[in-house]
Parts: C-alpha cells; structure tokens; sequence
C-alpha cells in the first residue's frame, strides 16, 4: 500500500517542553541519547502500557534490557522513569522483571510472542515525593489495575472511595443516571455491584474535582492501604504454616493471607540471601529482641527464591542507597554466588536530578478519560485566555474496560531513529494470530528545534519553556494518532482539534511565539528609539506583574482561602481593607499607562507626537492619588501578624494556606505577595530617579518627574524603618516552614543573616549541610528523605561566646575554618575562598553584636531532639524512615511543603544567601518580553519573563496567571556571547550554569542594561556584610 506523504507532527510520543531532543529517560545523563544499538538482527517487541495499549518497538535481540525500557520511557517522555519497570511471564511461568544489564535474547525465549508489561515496580511511601504529573497518572492507572484485579484489596468503605475517585476523572461530575448506568457498565472492583449506592454516594461529593485532583485522592487513600504496592510471594515457615512475603520501601514484611503479621526493617536486616528453595533473613543482633539471629522461609523453589531475592536487593537499593550500586570486579577463576545488582537511579537521584535540571512540577492536565458525547464534559477554554493553549493530555477514548472490545493502533518504535515511528492499526483477531493489517503508515520527521517552517505557518509550534534547565522550543503539527491510540477531538485545544495522548508529555502550540528577524526589524523601525520610552516600558511591564501578585491575594487566596469558615473575620477584614483598594487604585493606574505608551508608540493616533512622548504627568498624577492608601501600607505588618497568628490557632487555616502555597499562581512564598505594595513604591522611586537622570532640565517632562520623585521618595522614607523589619519578619516566618524540628524561631530580637551549604567535618568525613546564621544562633541541618521537603535540624550553636578561626592547615581541607562554642565545636568547609570570606564575615559580625546584645537566648530544638550532636556521628542518620515518622504520630501524615524555596537551591547548588543579597533582589525586579534561544538551536523564542525571587519565571503572555516554569539562577553566570558562539544580534546576554547555556535577546541597549543588571544581583550575590540592630525587632506574636 503506498504511504501517504509526510506531514510535520508531534515528534515521537511528544517531546517534553525544553529538553533538546526526546530525552524523557530518567536512566540516562542529562543530554544523552538513548543507548547506542549493538549490531545484528532486529525484532519487535510487544509492550501492553498501563492503559492497556500495546507499543510495538523494533529493537535488536542482542541489545540490553536498558535499551528496551528507555525506548519506552523515551515514547512516553517519562522522565521518573526508574519508578517503573518492564515485567514479562518466563518459560517457568513466573512474572519477573526485565533485567537492565543482561541482553534481551538471553531474558525472553520467543521475543516475538512475548508481551512485556509496563507497570510500577517501586511504590514509594508518599505520592508526594512524585514530582511529576504524568508520573501520578501512571501511578493511578496502576492503583486502577490493582482494584480491578484484586491485589489491592481493602475495605467497602475504602474501595467505594477509589472507585467515586476514578469515575470522577473519567466520566466528571455526579450526575445520579449517568453514573449508575456507567457503574453497570463497567467493572471496577471485584462484586462490585452491592456497592454501587455507595460508589454513587462518594461520586456526589466530588463535585468540581478536575481529573489531576482525582488522580492524588485516588493515591491519596490507596497510599494508606495495607496492600498498597504489596506483591505477595507465598512461603512457610519452619512449622510448614503457609505464609506471603513481601517487600516494601520499609523493609521485608510477612503476610497471613492478606494481613500483615510481621516486618523485618531494612536498619535491622544484616544479609538477605537464599539457598535452594531456603530464603534467609539475617537480622543484627538485638538484646530487646526475641527473633533468632537468622529467619528461614521456605518457597516452592529455588527460582521463587531468585526472583523475590532480586526485587529485595532492588528495592532496599532504590530507597536506602545514595547512587546506584557499583558493579563488583569479576574473579579471575571462579564465581562464588550471584552477580545481580541494581542497576539504574536510586530514589534519591532520581529526586535530585528531577528538582537539579528544573523538571519541576510540568503541569500535567488531562480531560475526563469517558466523554459521553455531552457538552459539559467539553467546557471550552477560559476567554481571557483564548490565545494561550494549555497544556492538555487525555486518556484513551475507551468506552470499554476491557482491551478486547474494541480495535487497538500499535505504534513501532524504532531504537534505531527515535524520531521515525510506523503507526498500524490490527484487529483484535490479527493481533492474536500474530499477524497486522497495515492500514497505512506515517512517517514522522521530528524538525529541527526553534525552526520556522515558511511553507506550512499554520504548523509553527514552540514547546513552552519548562521546569526543565534545557528551555528548548519543539516543533509539530498534532496527528489524529499519537502514542498509538486515537486522540479525542475536544472543542480544538490543539491546532487541529485534537487531543494529544496522556502518556506523552502535553505540548503547547502558538504559531505567534516564534518571531523572525524581518518582524524585528520592521519592529525596531516603527516603535520609538528614546531611551525615556524604554524607561516608561518598564513601568508598564513591571506593573501589569505587580497587578497580578496583587490579585493573588484578592482572588485567588479570597476564594482559596478567605471564603472559608476557619478564617477569622478580622483577618477577612485586614486583608480586604488593605488590598483591595490598592487592586483597585492600580488598575486605574495601569490602564493610564498603557494608553499613555500607545500614543507614546503612534499605535492609538500616529498623528500626534510631543505631547504624549512623556509619562511623568501620569506618574505625577497617580502617585498623588496613592498617597492616601499610604496609611494603609503600615499595616502590612499587621497582615502578617494576623495571617501567623490566625494559623497558629487553626490547623484547618495552617493547612488551607500550606495548600495554596503549593498552587501554581503562588509561585513564590505567600508572605512575599503581602509586602509587594511596599517593594512596589521602591521600584517607582528608581524608575523615577534614572528618568531625571536621562533628561535634561530644560526637558517638558523633567518638572513634572522630579516632583513625583520628592512625592515618592517621602512615602519610602518613612516607612524604610518598618519594611526592614517586616522583611526580616517574612524571612523567619519563611524559613520557619522549611525547617522541621524548631519550636520557636520567630521570637523577638532574632534577625536572620545568611543561609547555605558547609561541608561539616564528621567521623565519616566531610558532610553536606545547611546552616542558618541569625544574630544570636547558628543552626545545621540535613536534606532528608521526608515527603515533607523539609531540612531537619541536627543542632545549634549558640553565637554568645562563640569564636572562630581559619583551619586549613590544621585539618587539610580546603577553606575550613573551626567554630568554637561553649559547648562543642564544629569544623566546617566552604566550597570556595569566597564563600568562607563571607561565612566568616558575617559570622564574626554576628558574634560581635551578641556580645553587646540582649537578644533572644531560648533553646530553638523541638523537645524530641534530645542533644545537639549531628546524628552522622552514628548510624541514625541513615535511617530515613525513622527519621520520617519522629515528628509525626501514627495519626497524622506528613504534609508536602514547597520543595523549590531558596533553601532547597542553595542545597543543590551549594551556595549561600545573605540577608542583604535577599533585600538587594527586593529591588532589583524586573519584566518583560525576551527572546531565548539554546546553544544548538536555530530560532528565538518570545516569552514573558518575570526576574524575581533570585529566579526566573517564564510565561506565555503577560495574562497568563501563574508561570510554565522557572529557572533559579544561583550558581550562574552571566556573560555577553563571543564572537566563536555565532550569535549575530544585538543586545544578547548569555546564561551559564555547568552544562546549561541559554541565550536571551533584548529589545534595546536599554533593556539589555537592565536585565544584566538585575541578573548580576541574583547570580553573583553581595559581599556587604549587613549591621545588625536587635533593638529593632519584628512584631511580637502572642
């Protein structure tokens, strides 16, 4: 049959925003392609995904079992890949994993007639410590399976709570006849159907849940399941009673049917090993303990035994190792038991290279997986924002459970060139007998990256930028069959109004992003060149954000949070009679400005030039009329204070605030929103200052400019005494969430100084941890692995007196220096000589004004923490699990917290962070549009982008309400291009952090001023060692 001519379409299964090429595997360094394939004859393999599509991939038989899985990981654009695995039915009819290092023809006897499935092989505690969207989604499709077969078992209570979970992200809200009739239709659970009233009941109740938000209910309970993630191997124990064992992230666990009767944790586990059909668990010795030394377990054979050993060995490396395992040295004459090992990520790794390369938190929406031909399950695309396509992923349009009613699309995937996939269609009949009727196949062809098709302009895409560090735009025109299934077409998200597959990363098309250098020329010619218009600009950019972050607090956090009934009246009060009449006062003001840079520009009346090439009269104007509402900025200390205390007295509010904080729209800490009317007036008064420095006297708009300045400059004077010490205040309250095991941080007197990574000096050796400097205490603490992304403190040093002193030559490490308490002493390396100048500048100032202060002395450890010695000294520190359970009662579960403050950056990149570096970011904000571009692209890409927080944050356009992704820049550098680099344009800065570089283009010299300007403060932070004054303390909390 002849093939269709090709067409530009999505590359592969989706290309992930910002990564260079298809690089969704985990298993490989960043910028890596998949593994080359060895040489000899090809055959294709069969994979049954957790949707219950099959993927054909053509592979070669001598390749390895990491080849194949990421091939499949790449399809799918699955960056925490290593969660999951590849397990296959061998020819003693035992399901067992496809192992990474051994070739494929030494695993699978008949490749051909082998169908692998694609399923979760390690279940961590919490599903919070899954950072990406699609990986939940895998995750819950996994959880579906379970269910539906009967691994998962639990209570009616329990499964009826599941099931509400998944027929709300499949077929949306409760409607009574729909859901029952879908209920009968189909099979979720096993005797599923004296349960429908109650499924029913707990649908209702999910009202408004979007498909995502069902998905974490959905893990939310299984999590907590007994059976969650169990795989039970059956066993007797030496009486010959019939037993299961199993292996969780705990441990090895011992079940009588299907209750837990025993766990062995990994820190009492000294050697797990088999002998024949004998499997043997050898614990440490323990006085308190009656268990013998050694445990015995008979399964039905010694390939049983193999196989549980080997997803032991896996699992105790996945959750308790640091980095994957290394491989042991062959022997020369003979072999002496197994030479398996894990091979791949570790969870830790996986966690850090996800949050290092910024692949944080992709958003992964997906519409109801069952579309019932009904417009309410189509809502159509919010109008404000009709411009700007989401991210979307959709399930498979299935009207069946099960996989044999209705015709599957294969998809054959060649290893050889990822780009280049054959789509078949078989029946159910062909796919059994083995054979495929080709109804037609499409080449793809994956485009070069940021390139602009002239031909074809309704097919320009650009990938939006990403979490990912590699901010790359992706070209592709979305197909009817993506993944090998069919998309769904609703109401036209994408260009051509197909819905893309779920299990491919989402793709966001905008054939406006990607400009040409004939637009930037015509541009550069009609818009006006004067320094002064580039100056007005920036307010109107700088504005339109500083609107945004004010409705972060009246409409998103009003209806988040001020609607419910735990939050008090009086903070209600404070909030809506501060903020609201500064949104109000500011969308005037903005609306002035825009209208003022039209004309300005010629765009509104090109006719009329010199009376409108000015902004000081509306600056002059409206800074008149803010006056006023100047009377309410004092009491944005009086927010904090209520928001802290309100929090403090209800758990319910605490826990509505820490959810918010994790929304997208609060894409920096809550706190920092609430002082922005304060920041705000800063960024005016030197907007002002370089438009009097630009014009002449003699200029119409100097008068006018210099008197809003002395406007301006009166209101910042007099309240610069009380920001200082809000902004300490917001700081503490800041650090105070991301720090577990302090009971009173925020006290009265404290000031905080500095914070980042020293290398403390232990018995085991050089240790990273975290250390926070305040005026009267040092702290040290440790990334752990919680589901809470908080840093757990090991101990504190007390400043009053402390001394300190260089110590290089006295331990042999490069640029230690020894602090010495009255109790201990703690040597400590920075990473460079600069970061030790600056650690002991600020300490030695810090110690100084103890001395003379009479600042807060109480103990900050929680009473659990019984000493202050850094547990590293025993073997306690490994024990993540302990550590995980020591704040929190059986009752309680821990809660996530943000996982990409400062402090975690500084953990990744180790660096450090100053107070005054902090208050130096406060005024330098900035944004506007920028082109970017990669080191091996062709084309520019036009974002919005917003520099704040010592980050920054990339959107579409200026009206979208939260940020596609962020991009931390501690630890870069900032440069402008050379000549070898071939970057022929104007005004071009380039970032650079290790083997990140990103080139972003300005509009005018001035801009380009600007942005390096403001970039400089984040990525080369400040030496200015800060006075401390502790008379001048935060508000007091009662």
């Amino acid at each position: 049959m002849a093939e269709p001519d090709p067409e530009p379409m999505a590359s592969g299964a989706g290309q992930r925003l910002g990564a260079p090429e298809t690089l969704g595997i985990s298993t490989l360094d960043p910028g890596h392609r998949p593994p080359a394939m060895p040489p000899g004859r090809h055959v294709t393999i069969r994979v049954r995904m957790l949707d219950d599509t099959e993927e054909l991939f053509d592979i070669s038989q001598k390749a390895s079992g990491k080849v194949l899985f990421d091939l499949v990981c790449s399809h799918m654009n699955l960056i925490e890949g290593d969660y999951f695995g590849l397990e296959f039915q061998n020819h003693q009819k035992m399901m067992v994993w496809l192992d990474h290092i051994k070739p494929i023809i030494k695993q699978l006897r008949r490749p051909k007639h082998t169908t692998l499935r694609f399923a979760v092989k390690f279940f961590p505690p919490d599903h919070a410590q899954l950072l990406e969207e699609l990986t939940r989604y895998l995750f819950a499709l996994q959880i579906k399976q379970d269910l539906s077969c009967g691994l998962l078992t639990c209570n009616d209570s329990s499964a009826a709570l599941m099931v509400s979970h998944i027929i709300q992200s499949e077929i949306g809200d409760f409607e009574e006849s729909q859901c029952r009739s879908h209920l009968l239709n189909n099979n979720y659970i096993p005797d599923q159907m004296p349960l429908i009233d109650k499924i029913m009941e707990f649908h209702s109740k999910n009202v408004g849940q979007t498909p995502a938000e069902s998905d974490y209910q959905l893990l939310e309970v299984a999590r907590r399941l007994e059976m969650y993630g169990i795989r039970l191997h059956p066993a007797k124990d030496r009486e010959g009673t019939a037993l299961s064992l199993a292996v969780a992230h705990t441990g090895v666990l011992v079940f009588q049917g299907h209750t837990k009767i025993n766990a062995f944790n990994w820190s009492k586990v000294r050697k797990l090993s088999f002998k024949r059909k004998r499997f043997l668990i050898k614990l440490r010795p323990d006085l308190n303990s009656s268990y013998q030394d050694t445990l015995e377990f008979l399964m039905a054979s010694r390939d049983c035994c193999k196989v549980f050993w080997k997803i032991c060995v896996e699992y105790h490396a996945f959750f308790r190792l640091f980095e994957e395992p290394k491989p042991k040295p062959k022997p020369v004459l003979f072999t002496r038991g197994s030479s398996f090992r894990f091979s791949g990520r570790t969870q830790k790794q996986v966690m850090d290279y996800v949050r290092e390369s910024e692949f944080k938190k992709i958003p992964f929406e997906r519409k109801h997986s069952r579309v019932q031909h009904n417009s309410r399950l189509s809502p159509l695309p919010s109008p404000r924002h009709h411009e700007v396509p989401t991210e979307r992923g959709t399930p498979r349009d299935r009207v069946d459970s099960a996989p044999r009613r209705h015709w599957k699309e294969s998809v054959l995937v060649s290893a050889e060139d990822p780009s280049v996939s054959r789509i078949t269609r078989a029946s159910p009949s062909h796919q059994r007998n083995g054979h495929e009727d080709r109804a037609g196949s499409v080449s793809r062809t994956e485009e070069m990256r940021g390139s602009t098709p002239q031909a074809h302009p309704e097919h320009l895409s650009t990938g939006v930028v990403s979490n990912s560090p590699h901010l790359s735009a992706s070209s592709g025109h979305s197909h009817g069959m993506v993944n090998g299934q069919k998309s769904l077409d609703l109401c036209g998200h994408s260009p051509n109004g197909r819905q893309p597959s779920p299990l491919t990363s989402p793709l966001l098309n905008d054939a406006c992003s990607v400009r040409t250098d004939d637009e930037d020329e015509v541009r550069r010619k009609r818009f006006p060149t004067d320094r002064a218009y580039f100056i007005a600009k920036e307010l109107l950019t700088t504005e339109r954000t500083y609107l945004k972050d004010l409705e972060v607090i009246t409409v998103s956090f009003q209806s988040a949070v001020g609607q419910d009934e735990a939050t008090p009246d009086s903070l209600k009060t404070t909030i809506l009679s501060t903020f609201e009449p500064l949104h109000k006062f500011h969308t005037g003001f903005l609306r002035e400005v825009e209208q003022r840079l039209a004309l300005w520009e010629g765009r509104s009346n090109a006719h009329i030039k010199g009376d409108y090439q000015r902004i000081g009269d509306v600056m002059l104007k409206n800074l008149q009329g803010l006056k006023p509402l100047t009377a309410n900025l004092h009491k944005q200390s009086e927010v904090l204070l209520e928001l802290e205390k309100a929090c403090r007295a209800s758990r319910k509010l605490e826990g509505l605030c820490r959810d918010f904080e994790l929304q997208k729209v609060c894409y920096i800490p809550l706190n920092v929103f609430i002082l922005r009317p304060l920041h705000r007036l800063i960024h005016y008064k030197q907007i002002l200052e370089r438009l009097c420095k630009h014009y002449p006297a003699t200029h119409v708009d100097f008068r006018d400019c210099r008197a809003a300045l002395a406007d301006v400059t009166e209101v910042v004077d007099q309240l610069e005494g009380s920001l200082s010490k809000m902004e300490n205040f917001q700081k503490l309250l800041e650090l105070k969430k991301d720090l577990l095991g302090v009971d009173n941080l925020v006290v009265p007197g404290r000031e905080f100084i500095r914070l980042g990574c020293l290398s403390k000096l232990s018995g085991k050796g050089l240790q990273q941890r975290m250390f926070f400097l305040f005026s009267d205490v040092i702290l040290y603490t440790s990334r752990g692995m919680t589901a809470t992304n908080q840093f757990k403190v090991h101990g504190q040093l007390p400043l009053h007196g402390m001394t300190i002193r260089e110590s290089e030559d006295e331990w042999g490490v490069p640029h230690a220096f020894t602090l010495v308490g009255q109790q201990q002493s703690v040597v400590v390396a920075a990473s460079s000589l600069t970061g030790m100048e600056k650690w002991m500048e600020d300490i030695k100032m810090a110690i100084e004004m103890a001395k003379t202060s009479n600042g807060p002395s109480s103990d900050l450890l929680s009473s659990n923490l019984t000493d202050n010695k850094c547990p590293e000294d025993s073997s306690a520190e490994a024990e993540s699990e302990d550590d995980m359970t020591t704040s929190h009662t059986s009752l309680e579960r821990p809660v996530p917290h943000r996982g990409n403050t400062m402090v975690h950056v500084c953990w990744h990149r180790n660096t450090s962070v100053s107070m005054v570096d902090f208050s130096i970011a406060v005024e330098n904000q900035l944004s506007g549009n920028l082109l970017r571009k990669f080191k091996n692209s062709n084309g520019w890409q036009k974002l919005w982008v917003v520099f704040t927080n010592f980050s920054l944050f990339f959107y579409k356009s200026h009206q979208d309400d939260y940020p596609l992704a962020s991009l931390p820049l501690l630890g870069y550098s900032v440069t402008i291009p050379s000549e070898s680099e071939n970057i022929h344009k104007d005004y071009v800065f380039k970032l650079h952090f290790k083997s990140h570089i990103y080139y972003f283009r300005t509009e005018s010299e001035y801009t380009f001023e600007r942005w390096m300007e403001v970039i400089r403060s984040a990525t080369v932070p400040s030496s200015r060692t800060r006075v401390l004054n502790s008379k001048e303390s935060h508000p007091q909390l009662s």
